[in-house]
């Protein structure tokens, strides 16, 4: 068996493994571009560059990229350019810059997690553009009239919104699904102030414990039946509405009113 036949192989199943298609759409490339780069000669970290569509695309807007991608193989054939600097090494294990930066890319669907929880901790993050599997996307933005444990516990620091839908055919190979330009935005001024931050995610783990049937019942426990009600009276909430309807507002309100 020739070597080069194994590798190729091996490399096809790792692909398979972490739900990686590649971008073959120009236009759905340039958008995520668009969004990327913020201003000229900032600093982007690109995950998964594989065949450089994306890469080229930020380069074009001028950005400084760091493009990671940890097939030496498909890493070979990115562009050669001044303003790229092209790494082998994960992704995931790499240590955030201290200068203002973006991350941008067609993320595999199996790694969503991971990067997006790198992004959240990385102090001078300032935007993430992610190509996600389009579920994923309206479930961490309130597409689908339903606001996740994540979006809610981090939406002090950050937004979360659906930028576009990206067909399956702009994939190659096509999957199954469509996918969902993710941007997730650093606020310049935290909503809620980081001595506070601690009260506000205790709040939101409690809330969604789901202990008690609804929220209200469920801050009932903690808080009491006469502030919880005066809590919601005060931002308009039934008292039987289910935790994941409540809007990342309502629970700045609620964490204000209750703590």
């Amino acid at each position: 068996m020739a070597p080069h036949s194994s590798f190729r192989r091996e490399h096809a199943r790792a692909r398979r493994a972490y739900g990686q298609n590649f971008l073959a759409d120009s236009s759905a490339a340039r958008l995520i571009a668009d969004i990327a780069v913020a201003d000229p000669g900032m600093l982007v970290y690109e995950v998964g560059a594989g065949r450089g569509r994306l890469t080229t695309e930020l380069l074009r807007r001028r950005a400084r990229v760091a493009a990671y991608e940890i097939d030496p193989a498909l890493a070979a054939t990115l562009p050669h350019h001044a303003r790229l600097s092209v790494r082998t090494d994960d992704f995931l294990a790499a240590m955030p810059p201290e200068e203002t930066f973006a991350v941008a890319g067609n993320i595999p669907y199996g790694l969503t997690s991971p990067v997006i929880t790198w992004c959240l901790n990385a102090a001078a993050l300032r935007r993430a553009t992610l190509l996600t599997q389009w579920e994923y996307a309206r479930k961490r933005t309130g597409d689908y009239g339903r606001w996740s444990r994540l979006t809610i516990l981090t939406w002090p620091d950050f937004t979360w919104s659906l930028a576009a839908r990206v067909p399956a055919s702009a994939f190659r190979p096509v999957p199954r699904v469509d996918g969902g330009v993710l941007v997730l935005d650093r606020r310049p001024t935290p909503l809620i102030p980081p001595e506070r931050r601690p009260g506000y995610q205790t709040l939101v783990e409690r809330g969604f414990t789901g202990v008690g049937g609804s929220l209200f019942a469920t801050l009932t426990r903690h808080y009491g039946q006469r502030r919880t009600s005066a809590a919601f009276r005060a931002c308009r909430l039934n008292q039987d509405l289910p935790v994941g309807t409540i809007w990342p507002e309502q629970w700045l309100t609620l964490f204000r009113l209750l703590t």
